[in-house]
């Protein structure tokens, strides 16, 4: 088990859903650049099948698979300017999940959102965590106008946590999917810009 470490030198200088740089701080997560030395914790539950079950991709199965993909997701997130981060324990300073644009359509300002999240910590309201504040972060650092995530109907976990974060439900497309062998049904939810500025022009 991992111990209790301290925190990062960046940490003392963030107020709680505040971000310095690239970096995101809440209560109980940090979001922040993937590294390289994100590699062990990544494998660690990215060769889950429980984890990959509902997502696109398969689940790893070598740690140097692993490194192969992380060094993808950087150079990605990098030219395609995804703002992908790890999601990380404030408390251990343990990489346990990711977050980030999949794809963005720049002409008309919007974009998608994708996450994962170690098995672990599923149930405890983490990921909500995470996708608030990260949504909060897109529309502070770029010009998107509308975030849209999809999940895969058999999986409304997810759908949950769109929704706790402030997303609306928008539809449902039949089959609109193929992968693991079959056609799926995923559910759309997205927020506007100005979904946003209303929700926080009321508190």
């Amino acid at each position: 088990m991992r111990g209790k470490t301290a925190n990062p030198w960046y940490v003392k200088h963030l107020a709680v859903g505040r971000k310095q740089s690239n970096v995101i701080l809440t209560r109980r997560l940090t979001l922040r650049p993937l590294r390289m030395q994100d590699a062990r914790d990544f494998y660690a539950y990215g060769k889950d099948p429980e984890v990959a079950r509902y997502v696109l991709w398969d689940p790893h199965t070598s740690l140097r698979q692993t490194r192969s993909i992380l060094r993808g997701l950087m150079l990605d997130s990098r030219i395609d300017n995804l703002h992908t981060k790890a999601i990380v324990i404030n408390q251990d300073q343990s990489m346990v999940g990711t977050i980030g644009l999949v794809n963005q359509d720049t002409q008309n300002q919007c974009a998608e959102v994708g996450f994962s999240l170690a098995r672990p910590q599923w149930g405890q309201g983490l990921m909500t965590e995470a996708l608030t504040a990260y949504i909060r972060y897109i529309f502070e650092a770029t010009a998107i106008n509308r975030l849209d995530a999809v999940h895969d109907s058999l999986n409304p976990a997810s759908g949950s946590v769109m929704l706790k974060a402030g997303m609306r439900r928008e539809g449902l497309h039949r089959g609109r999917i193929y992968y693991k062998g079959r056609y799926a049904t995923v559910v759309l939810y997205a927020i506007l810009r100005k979904d946003l500025e209303e929700a926080s022009s009321k508190r």
